[in-house]
């Protein structure tokens, strides 16, 4: 029998959780994830966890915060003055902004504090500096 190696395209059925138990994202009830390993389509830790299963495999495994978006970077935290917000906005903690550099990238914000004349934004992935842990079940391997 088959088992998952580098470079193979795979389908997987997977439910992420924090280590606390709560479920931030999953296939079920969804298609499955279909990707090719090795190339960068998903965190590192996700694709060694499949390395070896083969197809009905089902397995957990913990991916630590190195393996997954990393520890939190300070320098994604910003203050931001409310002069400078679109006039109309009325920030709350928890909206999502999107923020445009000068040469027309964009950048996914998210309130974390709200001040009398300014807010502060943190562009880190909500996951970032947390571990994480995945059920996995390989469906198929081409």
């Amino acid at each position: 029998m088959s088992q998952v190696k580098e470079n193979n395209t795979v389908k997987v059925n997977y439910t992420g959780k924090l280590t606390d138990g709560q479920v931030f994202d999953s296939s079920e009830g969804k298609e499955p994830v279909e990707f090719t390993l090795g190339q960068g389509q998903l965190i590192p830790g996700f694709e060694k966890g499949l390395i070896d299963m083969k197809v009905n495999e089902k397995k957990t495994i913990t991916i630590a915060k190195e393996e997954a978006y990393g520890e939190v970077n300070a320098n994604l935290i910003q203050e931001v003055q409310k002069s400078e917000l679109p006039q109309e906005m009325a920030p709350e903690v928890g909206m999502g902004l999107v923020s445009r550099s000068p040469d027309g990238q964009e950048f996914n914000l998210v309130v974390v504090e709200v001040k009398e004349e300014s807010i502060v934004v943190d562009g880190n992935h909500p996951l970032a500096g947390k571990d994480l842990v995945f059920d996995l079940e390989v469906l198929e391997i081409k």
